[in-house]
């Protein structure tokens, strides 16, 4: 059975239940994940990655609907025989706020939330999709997190899938997405995940099982690996090359490296930092300290440069590790998945998409 997932604005039919595709659309590229369940447990059938052209979608925005549908989802839809998905939503298009409701004189909840909508998001109630979880609740008032998007961006989406012979069955917020793959089912405590990609980085803090904030920044791998090309005048390609190679080592036989990385490394490190100190310095909606952080999860890939949990732990003074993507899905000690451990970490969104349909949330 399939119970309510967080931001789960179409819910999935149950007679839809196997194989469960998630798909993780972004700017530059579409990964998707196929899993099924066999007599070992939940298997990771099929996986791939799309690249999308720049101009097709931009900042979560369809702005070429024709040519996402004919260069991306069609030949998916053809070549991969996908027919059904759970599609993550862009963060940058999504607002995310915790609302308290007075109990008196409260009707309906859905109608109580539309009521306060607007006194959270820059755009008129009617012009909004929302979706909630109840949080908690005493004598007197009731707490709900909410996600509201605009409902155009949900329809542009919906008609170029539709138009694609791609059924939509959910649209879910990348970060719950994300931590529904990376954090142990049943886990409450607090965390941070960073998913570090190649053009953005987002960071996300997960508590209670639920997104409680999000917030994401134009600073990725291709950052560093610019920095180096113009540093030491090589080819992009070379410059990704040393990246890979020597990371934040500070005995790299490239010496020279270390500070050029090192000065980039720094923005995320202070985004982190400042979003760290928000959490543990500033009270909830009930006037309460934030539980604290637990650990940080890194994800994305380029979480995989080399020294950069390290190097985020001694900053933050947090333990920070590199995200276990397969942590709800199987032990990998008993089953090896065909995708490598460094390329998994791109498929974090992808593969949390999946799980939401064999009742992880």
């Amino acid at each position: 059975m399939i119970r309510k997932s967080f931001y789960r604005f179409f819910p999935t039919p149950k007679f839809l239940m196997a194989p469960s595709f998630g798909l993780d659309i972004s700017d530059q590229s579409l990964k998707f994940v196929e899993l099924n369940v066999t007599k070992d447990g939940i298997r990771m059938e099929r996986f791939g990655e799309r690249k999308i052209s720049p101009g097709i979608i931009e900042s979560g925005k369809i702005k070429d609907p024709k040519r996402l549908k004919e260069e991306v989802l069609l030949p998916l839809r053809r070549e991969e025989g996908i027919r059904f998905v759970r599609v993550s939503l862009p963060e940058e298009q999504v607002y995310l706020f915790h609302l308290r409701l007075e109990k008196e004189g409260l009707q309906n909840l859905r109608e109580g939330i539309e009521l306060a909508l607007e006194e959270h998001i820059p755009i008129p109630a009617a012009e909004a999709i929302f979706d909630y979880e109840f949080l908690n609740q005493d004598a007197r008032s009731i707490e709900v997190e909410v996600a509201a998007i605009p409902q155009n961006i949900i329809q542009n989406y919906l008609s170029v899938f539709r138009e694609s012979f791609i059924s939509v069955q959910s649209f879910e917020l990348e970060a719950q997405a994300i931590s529904r793959a990376v954090i142990k089912k049943g886990d409450l405590d607090a965390h941070m995940i960073v998913d570090f990609g190649q053009t953005r980085t987002g960071i996300f803090i997960i508590s209670r099982g639920l997104a409680v904030f999000t917030t994401t920044f134009n600073m990725g791998g291709a950052s560093l690996a610019g920095m180096i090309q113009k540093s030491f005048g090589i080819s992009l390609e070379e410059a990704e090359k040393m990246k890979k190679d020597y990371g934040l080592r500070r005995n790299a036989p490239n010496k020279e490296i270390f500070p050029v990385l090192l000065n980039s490394v720094s923005v995320l490190r202070d985004e982190i930092v400042k979003h760290l100190l928000y959490w543990q310095t500033h009270k909830d909606e009930e006037g309460k300290d934030h539980p604290p952080i637990k650990k940080i999860l890194l994800s994305g890939g380029d979480s995989n440069l080399i020294g950069l949990p390290e190097y985020l732990s001694a900053s933050t003074r947090t333990s920070v590790e590199l995200a276990n993507v397969w942590i709800n899905i199987a032990d990998t000690k008993k089953y090896v998945p065909e995708i490598n451990f460094r390329k998994s970490l791109t498929f974090a969104a992808a593969l949390g998409l999946a799980l939401g349909d064999f009742d992880y949330d």
